[in-house]
């Protein structure tokens, strides 16, 4: 299994579940979590096994819809209608919140998603608020990828092949759903066919240049220094 064939967080529609590769194993394990409950997901932002601005945010917003669209398909749900559905809500993100109160794309993911729930309670029954909340989940993941993608569209104006480049830390598809941030222009110019080297500064204390960038960068095929 390559790294760079499975998006880093992802909505199962089939197991009603948020998948994320567990990136505390990495790289020496790649491991897919199917995460359905508020206290999953919190711990899995908590403990970094999801990480990264962007994909925490696409993380808080998928599973935040993937928790509220289980607890109304219970029999015995207190949700009884899009109220309750949008109170339930609010609680839940509020939870998730507290996971990591310092990451900005997490309060501004789950604020959106419950500013989009209030916005449509008053006026639809829940089946059609799930609807709702699952297109504002999904289009927070998409945005997230087209984002990516135009910020290495742009930053590939100034790179021209052959050169080398420096990145620090992880800003690589492993903090985002797929291209990352810094690395969107790289992973672009491979895409190219460019022969770049790269050059990935190690960080104390979880080595996210040796275990995150450089793992994932070299299992695309580019060629790789860890400084």
């Amino acid at each position: 299994m390559n790294i760079n064939d499975i998006d880093t967080v992802s909505y199962d529609e089939e197991a009603l579940s948020l998948k994320i590769i567990d990136q505390t194993l990495l790289p020496g394990e790649i491991k897919i979590l199917d995460l359905t409950c508020a206290k999953e997901i919190w711990d899995a932002i908590y403990r970094l096994q999801v990480r990264g601005a962007p994909a925490i945010g696409v993380a808080a917003a998928i599973g935040l819809y993937v928790v509220c669209r289980r607890e109304a398909q219970k029999p015995d749900s207190k949700i009884t209608d899009s109220e309750s559905f949008a109170e339930f809500m609010d609680e839940t993100g509020k939870y998730l919140n507290s996971s990591r109160p310092t990451a900005v794309n997490l309060s501004w993911a789950i604020k959106r998603m419950c500013k989009k729930c209030r916005e449509a309670a008053g006026s639809e029954e829940v089946s059609e608020l799930i609807e709702i909340m699952k297109k504002e989940a999904l289009a927070i993941r998409d945005e997230d990828i087209a984002m990516c993608r135009a910020i290495g569209e742009n930053a590939l104006t100034l790179i021209k092949p052959g050169d080398g480049i420096l990145t620090h830390c992880n800003a690589g598809k492993l903090c985002a759903v797929r291209y990352g941030t810094a690395t969107a222009p790289m992973y672009l110019a491979h895409e190219k066919g460019w022969d770049l080297h790269i050059y990935c500064d190690e960080t104390r204390p979880l080595l996210q240049g040796a275990r995150l960038t450089a793992y994932e960068l070299s299992e695309a095929g580019m060629e790789v220094t860890l400084q």
